[in-house]
């Protein structure tokens, strides 16, 4: 009976300097940023619907603008966006690749705003324009934090001796966000001071 408490006991020491409890610990900061990134997601999904019909209100002849964001809104709506999509790689990156096209599309709203003063001038329009701004705000935030929280948990799994762990518990590096054009941003901007000829 003591032998087998002592062995118990010895059993927990080495799972306890395994690394098994900051894995747990570290995938649960994970799950709790990324229901962070999907809630703040949602809330921009929520917005969309009030700023388009504002928008069609005043510039119906931009129905196609209106109708790539109503479009975008819904591909990234069809996609079930819960705590196991971390998981899968190929639906993550599907995920994000369907919210960068929405960013895209109220981009593109954006520009076409900029045509219509007597929008930019209207409150509903413009509390929807403050609610939007704060809310990719946000969206930054929480998926810096998802990231942050990916890199630690990613390098605990890449790292000795816990590496073992991860082998034998199966955990896999998550994945994190990604930059969509990132060979274009390694591009330096072209840069020409000779003015315009008239």
């Amino acid at each position: 009976m003591i032998c087998r408490k002592l062995a118990l006991l010895l059993a927990a020491l080495e799972l306890a300097g395994c690394g098994y409890n900051t894995f747990q610990s570290q995938d649960e900061t994970i799950t709790a940023a990324w229901a962070e990134v999907l809630n703040q997601y949602q809330r921009r999904a929520d917005l969309i619907p009030n700023l388009v019909e504002t928008v069609r209100g005043f510039a119906r002849q931009e129905q196609e603008v209106l109708i790539g964001v109503t479009e975008a809104r819904a591909r990234v709506g069809s996609i079930q966006a819960g705590p196991e999509l971390i998981d899968d790689p190929q639906a993550f990156q599907q995920f994000q690749a369907a919210q960068g096209e929405l960013s895209s599309a109220l981009s593109r709203l954006m520009v076409v705003v900029e045509r219509y003063p007597e929008l930019k001038s209207d409150a509903n329009f413009r509390d929807l324009q403050a609610q939007l701004e704060g809310t990719e705000n946000r969206i930054t935030v929480a998926r810096n934090r998802y990231i942050e929280s990916v890199r630690d948990y990613n390098v605990t799994v890449r790292s000795f001796p816990s590496n073992l762990t991860a082998m034998l518990f199966d955990y896999d590096t998550k994945p994190s966000f990604t930059v969509e054009n990132e060979t274009e941003l390694a591009r330096p901007p072209p840069v020409d001071f000779t003015p315009d000829a008239e």
